[in-house]
């Protein structure tokens, strides 16, 4: 089954804004590029960067705990290392993530900007490359079916944005729900690019959260478990063949 990829995005902070990209080079065995580097710890997390292994996500500053994360607009420099953050009523931050001062100076923003109830400790920025704070220890890429988000919104008579889900890549053209018809091991084509399916992705709680506005909206897990029986949308994918991938390129289910 063919189709084509609609969009691009990273996440450079766990649980902050994606960024969109026009390509990517995806590489064997690797993570999708600048994906989930950091991760801002609330409270004690037991995480050792000198040691790092996955740890749930409910140890961070996420969407799945505190909705009101999606409200702080984040720009990533990769280059630089400089972050950006704007948020309504608040000063915006810039400082750079690969420097003491500048993780200090964006959990101190964080920390005026989110509700004292959200805070279970002092927050503090992660980072142990190349350890990625992904949501699975498979989660190494993550592509999302646009015809599957379209299905489940009819469903509920709501449109749905599909940056609720928070994949990697946006995939048009393909069946509503064909993905997950794909066995482990099965074989995604993206541009020139081989992939092989590791797992379905299960959802949790974050896709509840309206990506613009920070609203808890729709209960997304009991419409998945309640209309189809799972609570799978999208797929986790592992690199056995790297190369460029653009928007456009074709996505064949092969």
């Amino acid at each position: 089954m063919s189709g084509r990829i609609a969009s691009l995005y990273r996440y450079p902070v766990k649980g902050f804004t994606p960024e969109r990209q026009e390509a990517v080079i995806l590489t064997e065995g690797g993570y999708f590029p600048c994906d989930r580097l950091f991760a801002v710890e609330n409270g004690p997390s037991g995480f050792d960067p000198d040691a790092p292994v996955f740890i749930p996500k409910t140890r961070f500053t996420v969407l799945a705990q505190i909705p009101k994360v999606a409200q702080a607009r984040t720009a990533y420099d990769e280059e630089t290392g400089v972050l950006q953050v704007v948020a309504n009523d608040q000063a915006p931050f810039s400082g750079s993530l690969l420097t003491d001062e500048g993780r200090g100076g964006f959990t101190d923003w964080l920390t005026a900007f989110l509700d004292p109830d959200d805070i279970r400790g002092p927050l503090k920025v992660l980072a142990a490359p190349p350890h990625r704070f992904t949501d699975s220890s498979k989660g190494f890429v993550s592509v999302v079916n646009l015809a599957s988000v379209a299905d489940l919104g009819a469903k509920l008579g709501r449109h749905l944005d599909p940056l609720r889900f928070r994949a990697n890549l946006y995939v048009e053209g393909w069946p509503a729900w064909s993905e997950l018809e794909q066995p482990e091991g099965a074989h995604v084509r993206l541009g020139p690019v081989i992939t092989e399916v590791l797992k379905p992705i299960v959802r949790c709680v974050a896709t509840h959260v309206d990506p613009d506005s920070g609203a808890r909206d729709i209960e997304i897990v009991p419409a998945l478990r309640d209309l189809y029986g799972h609570l799978y949308c999208g797929l986790y994918l592992n690199v056995i063949q790297g190369g460029r991938v653009c928007e456009g390129d074709p996505a064949e289910l092969v």
